[in-house]
């Protein structure tokens, strides 16, 4: 439910008593939940609660509360309870097969013992194979299988495991694909990003996930730096080192700006990179690519003549930029609102050159009241009496909710209602934004 949360221990111990089970439930699999509260969850009442609280509670209970749950009248809880006691006790073929219909959630993590773990190795399912695969307690033996598999893809989840060395790693046969997706970060090597010498090792993985992995790293020894740069793989060397890394080259960072605009994780990388190279940008002010022109407003030598200028151009891109400027003229902040790119006058509309009379009208009009909603230069009674309106809408919507499924959201309500606060109802939106 809110797998990998974070809250602090009030809210913890406030969910964890919750009148409703499925919310318990959903409390077990917090992080960092206290150790209390997971005991507690463990006694629960309800078997889906305590099967939920096993394996996250299991290192914390007591061997007579460990047997208890081992024991439950319930099966979903022994289920439950046995895969985790196999976690730390090798699992054979007579208990495996006791599992009967959850045998397959003892694949992924439960501890075989050899002989079963490399019979299910060449089982003839290959998703008993891939799940196997990625079972972190896996025999050797078995490993040394899965990494000759016919199977592409499992042979690929063999070769991102932590315990496979370099060397085994190098020789299982992969058909790799840069284009292909690839994980944001390996969690296993998430974990040693914090250590210099494991950083230095796993940059000349023969595998450009892990690679581009450690490319995630916030902070990197210069010389991990200076090797993923020169990268042969492109992602590694230019979109996740220049995305993630606080230490990634001005060359690099100015480089990848000519073709990426930051993932959704990384919004506006790398040109809002700490490091991106700002000096010297105005010589891209005549450039014929917009994507460059951009830059020249970055510069620290820039004016707002150019930006007067830039209001002008032709690319919807470069336009888009100067309705963010904070050099914006307040009678450009006007003109931009009767753009006909949609982004260009919602960014005008938001910006704080606008005049306040002018944001007020914006307010009127359902089209614009949204955009104008985030100028930062509303007057604070205004803002007052929204956040009022908003809490009041929404409860309007949770009782009428109760009996329309498919009634209006608090955001519907508030985009049409913000005229309301700013006075009788605007003229045409062409009218307004021309004012």
């Amino acid at each position: 439910m809110w797998a990998g949360a974070r809250l602090s221990a009030a809210h913890c111990e406030m969910l964890a008593a919750d009148a409703s089970p499925l919310v318990r439930a959903g409390v077990a699999g917090l992080r960092g939940l206290p150790v209390p509260l997971l005991r507690s969850l463990a006694s629960d009442p309800v078997p889906a609660v305590r099967g939920a609280a096993c394996d996250p509670a299991w290192p914390h209970l007591s061997p007579l509360l460990r047997e208890r749950l081992l024991t439950d009248p319930d099966e979903y809880v022994r289920t439950a309870a046995r895969l985790r006691y196999h976690q730390d006790h090798p699992l054979d073929g007579a208990g495996f097969e006791r599992l009967g219909g959850t045998a397959g959630g003892a694949l992924g993590t439960c501890r075989l013992v050899p002989p079963l773990a490399v019979r299910l190795a060449v089982h003839q399912d290959p998703a008993v194979r891939e799940r196997l695969a990625e079972n972190p307690r896996l025999d050797p033996a078995a490993i040394v299988v899965l990494a000759e598999d016919e199977d592409g893809q499992i042979r690929h989840v063999v070769a991102l495991r932590a315990d496979v060395t370099e060397e085994q790693r190098a020789a299982i046969p992969l058909a790799f694909d840069p284009s292909d997706g690839r994980p944001m970060v390996l969690p296993w090597v998430a974990d040693l990003h914090d250590d210099p010498m494991a950083m230095r090792r796993l940059a000349a993985s023969s595998h450009p996930h892990i690679r581009s992995s450690v490319a995630r790293a916030r902070h990197l020894p210069q010389d991990v730096v200076e090797r993923l740069a020169r990268d042969e793989d492109r992602v590694v060397r230019r979109l996740f080192l220049a995305e993630s890394c606080e230490d990634a080259p001005p060359d690099m960072l100015l480089e990848v700006w000519h073709w990426w605009d930051g993932s959704p994780g990384f919004p506006g990388r790398p040109r809002t990179h700490p490091d991106f190279p700002r000096a010297g940008l105005l010589r891209f002010a005549t450039d014929l690519n917009p994507r460059l022109r951009r830059l020249a407003l970055d510069d620290p030598q820039s004016t707002p003549e150019l930006v007067e200028e830039f209001s002008r151009d032709a690319a919807e891109e470069v336009r888009q930029d100067v309705a963010q400027d904070p050099r914006l003229a307040p009678s450009t902040a006007v003109r931009l609102l009767a753009d006909p790119d949609s982004s260009v006058w919602a960014f005008a509309a938001r910006n704080p050159a606008l005049p306040q009379d002018v944001v007020l009208r914006l307010l009127q009009d359902p089209e614009t009241a949204d955009a104008a909603a985030g100028n930062p230069a509303l007057p604070v009674p205004v803002m007052r009496r929204m956040v009022n309106l908003l809490e009041r809408t929404r409860r309007e919507c949770d009782r009428s909710c109760l009996n329309r499924p498919h009634a209006p959201t608090p955001h519907q309500h508030s985009s049409h209602g913000w005229q309301l606060l700013a006075g009788p109802p605007a003229e045409p939106r062409t009218r307004v934004r021309a004012a």
